[in-house]
């Protein structure tokens, strides 16, 4: 009776998981016609459900079990034979490691987490998924030698399977030509079996679809993309899709999957086989971050959490306070060898702070489900994650218990945090400005006036500006990572500041003018974070047009209109340009989609 009852509750669990996995790639499977029928506001819509899709079958899959099989506490016998069951179901599927995951999510949101350990759940995958192949090829191979590059080229834009036709396919190939001869030297020994491999699918994000590929040259890798962009307009009446550039290398490849840009959509049968397809053009990028790119960040999130405890058992070093300037809501921690940080929503917030610890959350919430245009890191939210107390230095666990001290436990020699948040680690914007020498100090303020202009583009307003609050990334892109003043730009209403009756009130401790809580005045930027005169100067010198309350109410107006400002993730000199003039784009970024569009 109990091996009867464990595979009714397998088979219940994994009935789940492919209901959703079918649900997850139908929504999926749609980018392409909302792609080519620049159906914009479908697009941030189903990006944004989307997200969802993974809490809410898990949410059904919990409350069936309970309906259906009256579950009750787990006893060691019943859950190791299910766990066995569902391991039995496995082998011939094709989303072994995202069904492993899937039955996690059930039986901790079942049960109290004093049971998640290896006998309950699939702390680490019991299926290699190394040698996983889809039914129909996730790639195909192009042989320029043999067919030379016009043809190739044209196969490429052809086999992507769009039914919208390319508004003038010709000089696409003429431009990839040119890029192709520019950025690869002639010089290079061609292996005999000089090849292209393509994924069959494109990669779609925001008002863009991408061909992703690699040049294989001998032991040589060489990624690139093509982005592929909608010119919106009537077929036939200069409408079509066109060719943007053409990316290559490590760095750009990178970019375009950043952790500060949205979900792509990619349908696949097996994810994982597209995993191992990127993971040698990226190899800094580990496979959490590429899985969370595709859309699988509850994938991601468990894969994350097996390098973090791989890592834990191979280091020595302490969990120390992050450097920098401690904010006002959360407690930052990192591992020096570890190049993320935990983020911990303090107990209390001093004064002017006034908000709640689920406001906070709610922040999160909406970077989560925002477009963020490559200018607002990721996070990983996790519950009840378990830390070797004793790896924990003495001034670290002081701040912890000192100021978060309602979301710690201590339980045999471990240190349970019930709720945190994990991001990249950068270095922060005010420690870089100190040792930046002119031509870094240059770039930094012209990236940290970019990151503000591109988040307005996307409706979203910082609230706090100070440069402790964004940081610098490898590649040197400024980036925001403090949400807890984070709110929509349509929300602000930006005023000058009106003249002062009196010149001597000028001089007073407190503002002649009154504010109310969604005034902002641009011209107050000035005093307080220009005060360095270098960074001053290059201020007004880049940017400033951001201290002018009109510049402000202006994107306001273009996002109340339904305008949709282009920005890119790639730089704008990389672009091939188009014979029709193209409006003004806000830099490099995703093309931004804005929720003030959208019905």
């Amino acid at each position: 009776m109990a091996w009867t009852e464990a595979k009714q509750i397998a088979e219940a669990i994994l009935d789940g998981f492919e209901r959703h996995y079918r649900l997850f790639r139908e929504i999926t499977d749609g980018a392409r016609a909302r792609f080519e029928e620049a159906d914009w506001p479908a697009v941030q819509s189903a990006a944004r459900e989307r997200i969802s899709f993974f809490d809410t079958r898990v949410g059904e899959t919990v409350a069936l079990l309970r309906r259906e099989l009256h579950l009750r506490d787990p006893s060691d016998i019943l859950w190791r034979r299910v766990k066995i069951e569902y391991l039995r179901l496995l082998p011939l599927h094709h989303q072994p490691e995202l069904a492993e995951t899937y039955y996690n999510s059930v039986f901790c949101r079942l049960f109290d987490r004093r049971y998640y350990n290896n006998s309950y759940i699939f702390v680490w995958p019991m299926l290699s998924t190394e040698h996983l192949e889809a039914e129909i090829p996730i790639f195909r191979p192009y042989y320029p030698a043999r067919d030379g590059f016009a043809r190739v080229i044209a196969g490429i834009l052809g086999g992507m399977g769009f039914q919208r036709p390319f508004r003038d396919q010709r000089r696409d190939i003429r431009c990839l030509m040119r890029a192709i001869r520019d950025r690869f030297p002639r010089n290079r020994a061609v292996h005999q079996n000089f090849q292209l491999a393509v994924l069959s699918e494109p990669f779609y994000r925001n008002k863009a679809a991408y061909i992703i590929g690699k040049a294989i040259n001998g032991a040589d890798q060489i990624p690139f993309v093509i982005p592929i962009l909608n010119n919106e307009g009537e077929r036939g009446a200069g409408g079509g899709l066109y060719v943007d550039t053409l990316l290559s290398g490590e760095d750009e490849i990178s970019d375009v999957f950043s952790f500060s840009r949205a979900y792509f959509m990619v349908d696949t049968e097996v994810p994982a086989a597209v995993i191992d397809f990127l993971r040698p053009l990226m190899p800094r990028k580990g496979k959490a971050e590429l899985y969370t790119a595709i859309g699988l960040q509850k994938f991601g999130k468990a894969e994350f959490y097996r390098d973090f405890l791989k890592h834990l058992r191979y280091s020595a070093d302490d969990f120390v306070v992050a450097p920098g300037i401690r904010g006002m809501v959360m407690c930052v921690f990192t591992l020096p060898s570890f190049p993320f940080v935990f983020k911990v929503i303090k107990d209390r917030f001093p004064p002017p702070k006034e908000m709640t610890r689920e406001t906070v959350k709610e922040k999160y919430q909406l970077v989560k489900f925002h477009d963020r245009v490559g200018r607002m890191a990721d996070s990983w939210e996790y519950s009840l994650v378990a830390f070797p107390r004793h790896r924990f230095s003495p001034a670290l666990l002081e701040m912890l218990e000192h100021d978060c001290a309602e979301s710690l436990e201590v339980e045999e020699g471990q240190l349970i945090i019930k709720h945190l948040y994990i991001e990249r680690r950068m270095s922060p914007l005010n420690l870089y400005l100190r040792t930046a020498d002119d031509e870094d100090l240059r770039h930094a303020i012209g990236e940290y006036g970019d990151a503000i202009k591109q988040l307005a583009a996307a409706n979203i307003f910082p609230g706090d500006f100070l440069f402790k609050n964004f940081g610098v990334t490898r590649q040197g892109r400024v980036v925001f990572y403090d949400y807890d003043e984070l709110c929509y730009l349509t929300e602000c209403h930006f005023r000058e500041i009106p003249p002062a009756p009196y010149p001597e009130m000028e001089l007073a401790d407190e503002a002649w003018y009154s504010a109310g809580p969604n005034d902002v005045f641009p011209e107050e930027f000035e005093t307080f974070l220009l005060t360095d005169t270098r960074i001053r100067a290059l201020f007004w010198e880049l940017h400033s047009e951001l201290l002018d309350p009109a510049w402000w109410r202006a994107r306001q107006d273009h996002i109340r209109s339904g305008h949709l400002e282009d920005v890119f993730p790639y730089p704008r000199e990389r672009r091939f340009g188009l014979r029709e003039k193209q409006p003004p784009a806000s830099g490099a970024g995703d093309r931004a989609l804005h929720p003030a569009a959208l019905p």
